[in-house]
C-alpha cells in the first residue's frame, strides 16, 4: 500500500509540481515551499519541553521553564517546531482567517517532519474542537485541516467526535493570560468514552496554553494517561 501511495505522489508531483506558497519558486522535496524559504522559517529550537515556551538561553538537555516547575500543566509534552513570527504567522493567519487551505497541508507536512524524529507516537490525534457556531461562521476548523495531513504522514488516526466544545466563548486572542484561563474553563465535554492511553492534542498555534491545558485536564479526568500537545507554532 505504501508503494502505491509513493507512486501516486510521484505522478502528482510530475503533473502538478509543488510551488512555494511564499515566493512562487519551485517547491522543495514535495513541499509547497522552496529550499530558501524553508530554511528561513523561524524555528523554536530552545524551549521548555513541557510547554514549548521560548527559553532565554540555549540548553543541551530537555529542561522545564520556571512556570512549569512552579505550576505544572495537565499535558506532558509540547512539540512546537516554529515560532509564531514572520512567514509562519502569515501561513497560519491566512489559513485561519482567509481559508487558504493549501497552507494547512504545508504547515502539517512541516509539523509531521518535526514529529517523526522528536515525538512519541500517540494512539490518536485530537484537533482542538471549535464551537458549532464558530464552525458555521468559518465553515472549517483549521486544526482539523492540519490534522488530516499529519494523520496521513504519521499513520495515526484523527478523532473529531469524542470531545466537543459546548461553551461559546469569546476569541482568546483578545484576552490576557488570566482572562484566557477563565474564558476557557469548562468549555469542553466528552461526547463518548475514551479507550486510549495516549492522546496528542493538535492546534495551529499555542499562546498561553490555556485551551490545550483545559482539554488535557478533561482527557485525563476521563482515563487518558498521557496527553501531548502538537502545534505548528509557539507564540
Amino acid at each position: 500500500m505504501k508503494i502505491v501511495h509513493n507512486w501516486l505522489n510521484i505522478i502528482q508531483d510530475y503533473l502538478l509540481p509543488p510551488t512555494c506558497i511564499l515566493c512562487g519558486n519551485k517547491g522543495f522535496d514535495g513541499y509547497d515551499i522552496c529550499f530558501h524559504c524553508k530554511e528561513g522559517l523561524p524555528r523554536n529550537t530552545q524551549c521548555c519541553y513541557r510547554c514549548a515556551e521560548i527559553l532565554p538561553q540555549p540548553t543541551l538537555s530537555p529542561i522545564l521553564c520556571g512556570h512549569c516547575l512552579s505550576s505544572p500543566p495537565a499535558f506532558d509534552e509540547t512539540h512546537a517546531p516554529f515560532l509564531y513570527q514572520g512567514e509562519i504567522r502569515h501561513l497560519i493567519t491566512s489559513l485561519k482567517f482567509g481559508a487558504h487551505y493549501k497552507n494547512a497541508r504545508l504547515l502539517a507536512m512541516l509539523l509531521a517532519e518535526h514529529l517523526k524524529t522528536s515525538a512519541e507516537s500517540p494512539d490518536l490525534i485530537m484537533p482542538v474542537p471549535l464551537h458549532k457556531s464558530r464552525y458555521r461562521a468559518r465553515h472549517f476548523n483549521q486544526a482539523i485541516e492540519i490534522a488530516k495531513t499529519v494523520s496521513k504522514e504519521l499513520l495515526i488516526p484523527v478523532d473529531i467526535t469524542s470531545c466537543l466544545r459546548h461553551a461559546k466563548t469569546p476569541h482568546q486572542s483578545s484576552l490576557t493570560a488570566k482572562q484566557r484561563h477563565k474564558n476557557i474553563k469548562n468549555a469542553f465535554s466528552i461526547a463518548k468514552p475514551l479507550t486510549v492511553d495516549h492522546v496528542a492534542i493538535l492546534d495551529d498555534v499555542m499562546t498561553t496554553g490555556s485551551t490545550v491545558n483545559e482539554l488535557a485536564i478533561l482527557l485525563k479526568d476521563n482515563g487518558v494517561s498521557r496527553v501531548d500537545v502538537w502545534v505548528c507554532a509557539r507564540a
